[in-house]
């Protein structure tokens, strides 16, 4: 459970018969809600798969992925967490600019993002989908999208996952 190492570097001290499984968890698991990936090394059997995945659902969920894709992994949901801490920071912080109390800003945003992310797992509808149903035309959500769009939301995002996958890639090279 480290960033950027990968299953060969274990191999070389453990040996080719080692049965090895790379995992990526988040800090959501805390509060049984993580998102974790795993790959298996190339001695780990199904059983082995099968046991990971079940200790890592007790967690949250857990999805086997190739390794060459854990990087993108760490950079996504193994970093995620922070980047969405910012969002909830910067709603709330939205809300106080606005006239709201810090506590009833903050309970808000957050609120507001875990029914966001439930709305996107229940319903397995398009984000996109589900944020064109709240946009009426020329109303209040599509001009704050409208913001988001000049300010760089999507592009800051993209970019953050990009960095953080670079850095996990960096990691596994220089261990």
């Amino acid at each position: 459970m480290a960033a950027g190492c990968p299953l060969s570097l274990f191999v070389e001290k453990l040996g080719l018969d080692a049965r090895l499984i790379r995992v990526m968890p988040n800090t959501p698991c805390l509060v049984k809600q993580g998102a974790s990936a795993f790959a298996r090394g190339g001695q780990a059997t199904e059983a082995d798969a099968s046991l990971v995945e079940s200790l890592l659902s007790t967690v949250g969920i857990a999805v086997e992925v190739p390794e060459t894709q854990l990087d993108a992994v760490t950079g996504l949901s193994g970093s995620g967490p922070a980047y969405i801490y910012q969002v909830i920071e910067a709603l709330s912080d939205g809300g106080v600019r606005m006239g709201l109390p810090r506590h009833i800003a903050l309970q808000l945003a957050a609120q507001t993002v875990k029914g966001a992310a439930e709305m996107v797992l229940e319903t397995g509808e398009h984000p996109g989908t589900l944020k064109d149903a709240v946009t009426s035309p020329g109303g209040t959500t599509i001009a704050g999208i409208h913001a988001l769009e000049a300010g760089g939301l999507r592009h800051s995002l993209m970019n953050a996952v990009s960095a953080a996958t670079n850095r996990s890639i960096e990691l596994g090279q220089n261990s």
